[in-house]
Order: structure tokens, then C-alpha cells, then sequence
């Protein structure tokens, strides 16, 4: 097959599109520019899209021996991932911009580029495991595909793909799902005389380059003076914005006054419609269920009997490394969502988040993947 090998400058795509050379593909490197500031630079494992990090993909190509391009996608990125992140906190919902940058950059804009070149699939450093599509020779054929986590459960990225769909997966290949470790991976780039081998990973955001996320937001959205209150109403302190906390925070409150039991405070929500933070005691994060549309089916929906449809004893995660929740799931196929009823709380959850159902015979199957409501 034709294959376009996203190369991020990181170890993973390196060792990822050195191993789809291995499998005898005609492969041609990419690498995806996404920042609009063409002098970024990286700050340790901060940042992506850097001078760097182009640089280090490029020498990534040039020992593998196969041809090598830049894209100019910084313009999608800010429309699709970067609007969509600021949007989606002025709302009050809490976005995870990974999942969007591989639902619509790495699985949308990226892939109708390589098709448009006449390539049959993309191949990425993702660890998550694939059977059918191209993985299988069968390149856009959806019939039979299955996600999986990755060997490597520590690593694991099946979570953020979901989002992407039979369809979207289809054409995708990820060389690393197999890998034991990360270590393995790394050792792997040694031996091939990759020079990104002990290159440190990127985390957190990587648009908020200093991880400071309330200060991009407020650079961005403005300041915006309101009240911190319990749920009953009563006025603790002020904030600077709404947008600038998130379900479950903890730290950064800015209140002077303790709780009359001693216990600490967490963003229970934020009210845009009053510019409110709510906060109050751990106990109120508790979810015993949780509703979810945007629904994208990656299996069938089974009979759950009584007319309802879905899956029992099995999984829900709701964050990329979250714990997964024991659950019984009712799917609304034609409204596009569903009913999670948990056997166990979940402590945390906030709207705009990606919500993951897992199942099979070792629970590493992705059956469905939704935005909480």
C-alpha cells in the first residue's frame, strides 16, 4: 500500500513508519505544522509543532530513506481544534483537544489530503491496536473493524481515537500497538539509529505550550469578574472568569475562607448564563450515571431485552487515563446517545468530555465513544 507516515518529530512516529517501511509499504513522510508562530520553539516536553520538532522529523526521514514533506495545516488546527477549545469553555463544557485533534486533523484533514495524493492509509505513533481496514490490506473498508487498547496499557490512545469511527479508522494503520513498552519502542529507535530515541514525550496541551491553560483562556476570552458560590448560594470569593475552571479542580480556587468542616472545596460547575464557579465538598462529584449524544458506534448494540438495546457489564472512561467504571449502557441509535448507569461512582465528570465504552472478552474492545451532556 501507499502509506503517509505523520511524522510528529517524536520517537513514536519514527519507529512507527520504520516498522510500516518493515511491512514492505511504499511510505512517504509528513509532518503536520500546526502552530501559526513559525519560530516556536519547545520548552522540555512542553509544545509540538516546534523548529524542532520539524527538524527532527525530517532527520527521522532522511535515515529511514524514504521521501519527506511539511503541511501547512495551521489553519485547520486553529479552526477545527483551537475554536472548537475556546468555544467549548466559554459554554461551560470541559473539551478534551486531543480527541478533536484526531477526530478532525489527523483522521479528516490530514487523511482527504493523502487520498487526494493517492495513498491508501496514515500511519501514526498512536499505541492502540486495530484489526480489518488497512490493517488488514483492506484500506477504507470499514466491515469487521475493531479498536482495541494497546498492548502497552500504560500507553495506551485508544480512548482519544474512538472519537474517529469505523470509517475515520478505516485507513489507519498504528505500528505500535503491539509494543510491550515504551522503553521497547525507545530501544527500537536506538538500534535504528533514530536520533530522537531518548527525546522526551510532549504532554499536556499542545497549543498551551507553558501549560499555564487558565492564562491562554483568558488571553483569549478576556476577563470576566464573578462570584464563587456554594450550591445554596452563598458568595465565597470572585474569580476572574468562568471559563478558567474546570469540574473536579481543586487548586487555583483563590478562596480565603475554609469550609465550616475543614474539608477541602472543588468546582462542583460553572454557570456562563451568571458568570458562577459553584464549589463545595468532594461528595458532590460523586455520578452514579451519566448521559452522553454525539454518539459514534464502533460495534452493535446488543439486546438488553424490555425493547432497550446496548451492552451490559461492561466499561465507561471518561478521561485519557482515567479509571474505567464498571457499567450497564442503553443506546438510542437513532437520537445518537446513550444511558450509562454505573456500578460503581464516578467522581468528576463534566460536560463536553469524551465518554469511551469498553467490552469484549477482556474488556479491551472500544464499543462506543460519545460527548457527556
Amino acid at each position: 500500500m501507499r502509506v503517509l507516515a505523520a511524522l510528529s518529530g517524536g520517537v513514536d512516529s519514527a519507529v512507527a513508519a520504520a516498522r510500516a517501511v518493515d511491512a514492505g509499504h511504499d511510505v512517504v513522510g509528513v509532518h503536520m505544522a500546526l502552530s501559526r508562530n513559525r519560530e516556536a520553539t519547545r520548552t522540555g516536553s512542553r509544545g509540538c509543532c516546534s523548529i524542532e520538532d520539524a527538524s527532527d522529523a525530517r532527520w527521522a526521514a532522511d535515515i529511514l530513506g524514504i521521501p519527506f514533506y511539511t503541511w501547512d495545516l495551521s489553519e485547520d488546527f486553529e479552526q477545527r481544534v483551537v475554536a472548537d477549545f475556546l468555544s467549548e469553555y466559554r459554554a461551560g463544557r470541559t473539551p478534551n483537544p486531543c480527541v478533536r485533534c484526531n477526530e478532525r486533523i489527523k483522521f479528516d484533514a490530514l487523511l482527504e489530503r493523502a487520498l487526494a495524493m493517492g495513498f491508501d492509509a496514515v500511519a501514526t505513533g498512536h499505541y492502540a491496536r486495530l484489526t480489518g481496514g488497512a490493517t488488514d490490506s483492506r484500506p477504507g473498508d470499514p466491515t469487521g473493524l475493531t479498536l482495541c487498547r494497546a498492548a502497552d496499557a500504560a500507553k495506551d490512545q485508544s480512548y482519544v481515537l474512538a472519537v474517529s469511527g469505523p470509517h475515520g479508522l478505516a485507513r489507519a494503520l498504528f505500528p505500535l500497538g503491539d509494543a510491550p513498552s515504551k522503553a521497547d519502542v525507545r530501544a527500537e529507535a536506538a538500534a535504528r539509529g533514530l536520533p530522537v530515541a531518548d527525546k522526551p514525550d510532549s504532554y499536556d496541551i499542545c497549543f498551551v505550550a507553558d501549560g499555564d491553560t487558565r492564562g491562554f483562556l483568558t488571553r483569549a476570552l478576556g476577563s470576566s469578574p464573578g462570584q464563587m458560590v456554594t450550591p445554596d448560594g452563598e458568595v465565597l470569593g470572585e474569580h476572574s472568569g468562568y471559563f478558567g475552571f474546570t469540574v473536579g479542580q481543586r487548586k487555583g480556587l483563590g478562596l480565603t475562607r475554609p469550609a465550616p468542616d475543614g474539608q477541602p472545596r472543588y468546582v462542583l460547575e460553572t454557570r456562563p448564563a451568571t458568570n458562577e464557579v459553584v464549589v463545595g465538598p468532594a461528595s458532590l462529584l460523586q455520578r452514579t450515571s451519566l448521559d452522553a449524544d454525539a454518539l459514534v458506534l464502533l460495534a452493535a448494540p446488543e439486546s438488553l431485552g424490555s425493547g432497550e438495546a446496548g451492552w451490559a457489564g461492561v466499561h465507561v472512561q471518561v478521561r485519557a487515563h482515567g479509571r474505567p467504571v464498571p457499567a450497564r449502557v442503553t443506546v438510542d441509535a437513532e437520537a445518537f446517545t446513550i444511558h450509562a448507569e454505573l456500578d460503581e461512582p464516578l467522581r468528576g465528570v463534566a460536560s463536553g468530555q469524551s465518554v469511551v465504552v469498553y467490552g469484549g472478552p477482556n474488556g479491551e474492545r472500544v464499543l462506543a465513544q460519545a460527548t457527556v451532556a
